[in-house]
């Protein structure tokens, strides 16, 4: 492999260049943390709605490179949420993983509201934080046809291809029933609460998933809810500052009541 240029990131280190004629990225993580199994996961999509990867090892993954490159998340901040709506429907309807790789199952991921709990932290309301997890246990324990999935599938993880169109990089993941994913698409693009903080956005938005891809409205809303709360612990896990007015626990409020009309009990 040539390499043309190199980027460091907080995670990362990442080299551009090409083998054997083609465009590649070379991606190595510095330390063990949720991108670790990054290629092994993306082989296990064998590149339908992912980026393809070549070569893998833990850690370290060799990838097609993809031209622009540019991130979904520029058509909601101009204005285009419902198409960027469709687009990340589209993708998901693509994903067809093995069942070789099965990631980290959601149930692993309710630990933290436990951790948090225990902690005597109050800066998450306490009742808030008790129902939500309460509702992510209700849903890990009645999921159906659970699989793996991206795990943070969110607008800056679905990026422009000239040739590809619009694929998903950098999974993280999770094993789990395909309401789940949509929990990170309904809390973003994170730099504008102002645009997924709104009633009439969140029911849109999961009206569109829900038809699109034949989903549980009612789970697809839980998952939501239950996952802004545990946004906010990991937030507070990495050091955030976070508190009452925090985007993710004002999000948890707008969609709690919307609950019952989408048929959640």
């Amino acid at each position: 492999m040539s390499v043309d240029d190199t980027i460091e990131t907080e995670s990362s280190l990442i080299a551009y260049g090409r083998r054997d004629g083609r465009a590649v990225v070379l991606k190595v993580v510095k330390r063990e943390c949720d991108e670790w199994r990054c290629g092994e996961i993306l082989d296990a999509f064998g590149g339908t709605g992912f980026v393809r990867v070549y070569e893998f090892a833990p850690g370290a993954a060799l990838l097609e490179r993809l031209t622009p490159g540019s991130a979904l998340t520029e058509l909601s901040l101009s204005g285009r949420d419902p198409e960027a709506m469709e687009v990340i429907a589209g993708v998901i309807a693509r994903m067809s993983p093995s069942g070789r790789v099965q990631g980290v199952a959601v149930q692993e991921l309710s630990r933290s509201f436990d951790t948090y709990i225990a902690t005597g932290d109050g800066r998450i309301p306490a009742p808030i934080v008790a129902d939500a997890r309460r509702v992510y246990v209700e849903l890990c324990d009645s999921q159906t046809r659970p699989r793996l999935l991206h795990g943070d599938l969110q607008h800056y993880n679905i990026v422009l291809d000239a040739d590809r169109g619009w694929v998903a990089i950098d999974p993280k993941g999770v094993y789990g029933e395909i309401e789940y994913e949509i929990g990170a698409v309904i809390r973003n693009p994170i730099e504008r609460p102002d645009i997924f903080i709104n009633a009439d956005v969140i029911e849109r938005r999961m009206a569109t998933f829900a038809s699109r891809l034949n989903l549980d409205p009612a789970r697809v809303a839980a998952w939501s809810y239950a996952q802004a709360i545990l946004s906010a612990v990991w937030g507070i896990e990495d050091g955030v500052d976070v508190d009452a007015a925090h985007p993710m626990i004002q999000l948890a409020n707008v969609i709690r009541p919307l609950l019952p009309r989408f048929g959640w009990r």
